[in-house]
């Protein structure tokens, strides 16, 4: 197990390339085992997640092959059986559900593991498939589906919360292949949607409206191969810019789409930082004293649940009084404590963060709680006085690639130990 250590007090400065979007490459992985034929996929991060992911379409009989970013998967035959041994580490494991369900007509998934941060239910998803006229049956930790034929229907992926990405992404790769129309009511407008839909598209898919509230698919008999490039990381992006505004001179990210960031930007510009640059790139710069912020976090183009620990950790030192509300995930907190530990003056309210800044952090053992925690944590040492030594940064590596090397070549002192 490895460990992050970084010296706080570096002012960072250059450029940072941007890697492949996890939450696309993910579901468009899983989405290759919907034909027989070859289906490419370039810019793939290098991520422990993907590794899961290739891992599990592998079980499945999928012949997978890896080279400088570049996946493609071969799913002639396919096993419909993912057992808890396979899927364990990590959520999103699940969205092979749905592309098995579309192809074979059934499908039996363990209950996935992932993220500690709250209940994130998969009954959105279930709802979803027997809405398709499919049998779900849950069962000493397993999902069976079955169905003898799939037929479209109108189908609302609403929640308590907002709308379900990966239900959305489940239900459109199985009704792909369903009989008839299908619309997919409160469907989620994530741009990671619009990635998926886009690659199945490409595979003979006849899907229309991804990216508002109401998808219509019109089902096909088969999908075919093709080839695509997964959309850049909008979370890593506003990671760094974070990293940029937290410890940064200037700091440019490249190969960005800066229209799935507006959301982030427009927080940051509104903390005291300029931004600038175009759709291929963006500048972060101070721009005077850090101003405090209220945030809620909400479904796209909302501010992104998946930003909220990293704002935390800029936040702690803005003067004056900061809230964060969480809207999506409510016991999304477990930085918090951590952040405490290194300063930072924190309270919780509910769902809400209420943040006082101090006047400088310091450097503390701190354990990383989840992806987007340990990214949090990450920030608040470049900005600490001191040292600050991040714990089980396995989960780091589920969602970044190469943090460590990226921020060392802004100029950070940070290294990954092996303990």
């Amino acid at each position: 197990m490895d460990k992050i250590i970084v010296h706080g007090g570096r002012a960072l400065a250059g450029t940072v390339k941007i890697s492949g979007s996890k939450n696309s490459a993910l579901p468009i992985l899983a989405a290759t085992l919907l034909t027989k034929e070859p289906c490419v996929i370039h810019r793939v991060p290098d991520l422990s997640d993907v590794h899961y992911m290739l891992q599990i379409l592998n079980h499945l009989g999928a012949e997978v092959e890896r080279a400088s970013g570049v996946v493609t998967v071969k799913a002639e035959k396919v096993s419909t059986v993912a057992p808890y041994d396979v899927v364990r580490k990590m959520r999103a494991s699940v969205c092979v559900l749905g592309p098995l369900l579309g192809r074979e007509k059934e499908a039996t998934v363990s209950l996935p593991g992932g993220c500690v941060i709250g209940d994130r239910p998969i009954d959105l998803h279930l709802r979803g498939f027997e809405s398709l006229g499919t049998a779900v049956r849950v069962h000493a930790g397993d999902i069976k589906v079955f169905a003898p034929r799939l037929r479209g229907a109108s189908i609302s992926l609403k929640g308590k919360f907002g709308s379900t990405v990966l239900g959305t992404d489940n239900v459109m790769m199985a009704a792909v292949l369903a009989d008839g129309v299908t619309v997919i009511q409160d469907a989620a407008s994530e741009p990671e949607v619009v990635d998926l839909a886009n690659f199945l598209n490409k595979m003979g898919a006849k899907i229309e409206g991804a990216g508002s509230s109401r998808i219509v698919i019109e089902g096909v008999p088969e999908l075919h191969s093709a080839e695509h490039e997964v959309i850049p990381d909008r979370i890593e992006a506003g990671t760094f810019l974070i990293a940029g505004a937290i410890a940064g001179k200037e700091v440019t990210i490249t190969r960005v789409n800066s229209q799935h960031l507006t959301a982030i930007t427009n927080a940051l510009e509104s903390s005291g930082y300029e931004i600038s640059g175009n759709n291929g790139s963006l500048t972060i710069q101070p721009n005077g004293t850090l101003k405090p912020l209220n945030l809620r976090t909400e479904p796209y183009p909302g501010f992104p649940t998946d930003m909220q620990a990293q704002m935390c950790a800029l936040l702690a030192t803005a003067q004056g009084e900061s809230a964060v509300t969480e809207n999506i995930f409510p016991q999304r907190f477990m930085h918090i404590s951590e952040l405490k530990r290194m300063g930072a003056a924190i309270e919780l309210d509910g769902a809400t963060a209420k943040i006082c800044g101090v006047d400088g952090l310091s450097g503390a053992p701190v354990m990383a709680s989840d992806l987007r925690a340990s990214a949090a944590l990450v920030l608040a040492g470049l900005k600490a006085e001191g040292m600050t030594e991040i714990n089980r940064v396995y989960h780091i590596d589920r969602g970044y690639e190469l943090i460590d090397e990226k921020l060392g070549g802004l100029g950070a002192h940070i290294e990954r130990v092996k303990v």
